[in-house]
């Protein structure tokens, strides 16, 4: 299957891309391809909005400014502006597709003062306020911020991400060049360095191989252009507030394809997600505690106290990042799995009139919020880093891009400001297409001289041992969040490496003994993902996002993560920054974005041969005595066991060969080289 431009996800910044791309190349033949339905995707759980400059007294710096602040010093400047400033444009264009927000008008001073009441941001005095901003459209302007927030809906106060999903998914399928292909999880990229090592051309993405998901058959699709526009990797962790098909698969097969990955052990994460069995990505509103509803932990006696006066003055209003980390430390302090959350003093007509979703939903577990306490955790929420990208949207692989939350683009430093991540997929959708139009212009202009081979799966056969992805999926998950999660030492992440590691062997081996299937494919990509995240997380020391590192020896773990406690409240950033200011922490110098790319890169490495029987270049500076597998110069995995092949100690290094290959078969099978991951 051959087409010009293949888009791999089917959030806002994939559909974005298509639909921009449609429109620039409109003879171009484009392939959206998701692994569910088409509107399954982050986006379509957004609760919050676009962050957009649209009103008068408001300025461009403002929203840079907050941008900034929020990512902690490490966001790039110059992609911040870019995107800050095309917001209206952009805007403007999903208006033209449909998407249709509340203007002024339709809302009423209730419902207005309502939506002033719900902020991602408890922390801080909210202006209610309707501002009629330019072009008409509806804003809360919410103090301390100075970025309004442009919501889209249905109707008001509704979740604005269905509504952006369904827009954009009606308007890619009406258009006559996009071809959607719902139920396909691509399995890998293909790439001229992986399956082509004998070419002598920079390394090239060339197509992608796909999983058809009611048939288990794998098909070939070039492209002379592919997008990752995959998501998040929420599913990494145990709790997320991320839906299921937000499982790290862009960056893992990014990562397969030698593109450079950057800042993964930067992972925000949400204070208050439902506790339920059935409740898989459920989030309570932090307006709930708001409106007056305390923390409870559950102490030895069995009784359900209160805690959060122990790390801020302001108890349960203190700012996100520091209910997390108090939540988490709680919890692992006590062995308690769960917190609670308790407004059963408000009556309940005054709950159901305020939280009427919450309500309702909670009702649907058994849970009246008027009498019974919430069973609360911190959760996994948004993955500031992934596959480096540039001002394009441009990976270090040619013609491979990424857009949306699979990307790092620099545009959230070490903390995402809410509301920008819609705002990134549109702006580097729009930049992609502007940097690649004129090559699908050009129908099949890059694949065309290539002999790209098809899909082998050699001797795999069908699987006898299910329980070992359904155990490995759970312990994966499990691992992540008791040692690389809100809060994290040297030694929980030295124990999450190792077990991660054994894991990931257990993976690979299933991987190839038997045909690959979503869920294989998927508990695959977590655990390469969890690695990508322990790795530099060792190496940081930093606190990102919720996420707060500890140096053994170098301080007290018991009072460093609420060092803004201290500080009387000072620590308090823009909305749903969750991050603590990293220059007032001694204990945690502030990393460079250098340093958090992943893994460093004075490690020794190489690559070992695919099940084909192929080897694939050896750097120069790889050394043979201690083998790692190469992901490319700044991002780089130790191998987790050499099953095929024994390198010779005595060659030199940049010609190693090895002295066993696996049995030669008739094109590559799992897309590639053998590379642990």
């Amino acid at each position: 299957m051959d087409c010009d431009l293949l888009i791999i996800g089917s959030g806002i910044a994939g559909l974005f891309t298509a639909i921009r791309a449609s429109e620039k190349a409109p003879s171009a033949k484009i392939i959206v391809m998701t692994k569910r339905g088409l509107t399954e995707a982050n986006t379509n759980y957004a609760q919050g909005g676009i962050a957009c400059v649209l009103r008068g007294d408001d300025t461009f710096e403002a929203h840079i400014q907050d941008t900034l602040t929020a990512g902690c010093g490490l966001c790039d400047e110059n992609v911040v502006r870019m995107v800050v400033e095309q917001a209206p444009a952009r805007i403007g264009e999903l208006i033209d597709y449909g998407v249709r927000f509340t203007k002024v008008g339709e809302v009423t001073e209730a419902e207005s003062a309502e939506g002033a009441e719900n902020p991602d941001y408890v922390c801080g005095i909210w202006e209610k306020k309707v501002a009629t901003p330019r072009d008409g459209f509806f804003t809360l302007v919410m103090s301390p911020v100075r970025v309004p927030c442009l919501f889209a809906m249905v109707r008001p106060l509704e979740r604005p991400g269905a509504e952006m999903e369904r827009a954009l998914a009606e308007k890619c399928r009406a258009l006559p060049n996009v071809h959607t292909m719902e139920g396909y999880m691509c399995v890998d990229l293909i790439t001229t360095r992986r399956h082509m090592p004998t070419m002598t051309v920079p390394n090239q993405c060339l197509g992608a191989y796909a999983l058809k998901r009611d048939t288990n058959e794998v098909v070939t699709i070039t492209a002379s252009v592919t997008v990752l526009a995959c998501g998040g990797a929420g599913k990494v962790y145990l709790y997320t507030s991320n839906p299921d098909v937000a499982t790290g698969d862009g960056v893992a097969m990014a990562y397969r394809a030698f593109a450079d990955i950057q800042n993964m052990e930067m992972f925000q994460f949400h204070p208050t997600c439902l506790y339920h069995p059935r409740a898989k990505n459920f989030l309570v509103s932090e307006a709930v505690r708001g409106e007056g509803a305390r923390l409870l932990v559950r102490a030895s006696t069995g009784e359900l106290v209160e805690f959060m006066h122990n790390y801020h003055h302001l108890g349960a209003l203190a700012p996100r990042d520091v209910v997390s980390r108090a939540i988490d430390k709680e919890l692992k302090t006590r062995g308690e799995l769960c917190a609670y959350l308790d407004i059963t003093h408000k009556s309940e007509t005054f709950l159901r009139s305020r939280f009427p979703n919450i309500f309702a939903k909670l009702l649907q577990f058994g849970i009246n919020m008027a009498t019974d306490p919430i069973p609360v955790a911190p959760a996994a929420h948004f993955c500031c880093g992934g596959v480096k990208a540039d001002i394009n949207g441009l990976t270090t692989v040619t013609n491979l891009y990424a857009v949306g939350e699979c990307a790092s683009t620099g545009l959230h430093g070490a903390n995402r400001l809410a509301s920008n991540s819609l705002l990134e997929g549109v702006v580097f959708a729009h930049a992609a297409v502007e940097h690649f139009k004129a090559l699908i212009a050009q129908p099949l202009s890059v694949i065309s001289r290539f002999d790209i081979p098809v899909w082998n799966s050699g001797p795999a056969v069908e699987s006898d041992e299910q329980v070992v992805i359904s155990h490995n999926w759970d312990e994966v998950r499990r691992c992540m969040w008791d040692y690389v999660g809100v809060f994290r030492t040297n030694k929980r992440l030295k124990r999450a490496k190792a077990r991660i590691r054994l894991l990931r062997k257990e993976i690979e081996e299933y991987y190839w003994e038997f045909l690959v299937t979503p869920d294989l494919l998927e508990l695959r990509n977590i655990a390469s993902v969890g690695e990508m995240i322990v790795d530099p997380a060792l190496r940081s020391h930093a606190v990102a996002a919720t996420c707060h590192n500890v140096r053994d020896g170098a301080g007290s773990a018991d009072s460093s993560p609420f060092a803004l406690a201290s500080l009387g409240g000072k620590g308090c950033l823009p909305r749903n920054c969750l991050c603590t200011r990293l220059r007032q922490l001694s204990t945690c110098p502030q990393p460079s974005l250098t340093q958090s790319r992943w893994p460093p890169a004075d490690l020794a490495c190489f690559a070992p041969p695919d099940r084909a029987g192929r080897t694939c270049h050896t750097p120069a500076f790889a050394n043979p005595k201690e083998p790692h597998v190469l992901g490319s110069n700044s991002r780089r995995i130790p191998v987790l066991f050499n099953r095929f092949a024994a390198w010779d100690a005595g060659s030199d290094p940049a010609a190693a060969v090895p002295t066993r290959a696996p049995p030669v078969s008739a094109g590559p099978t799992r897309g590639g080289h053998w590379d642990g991951g």
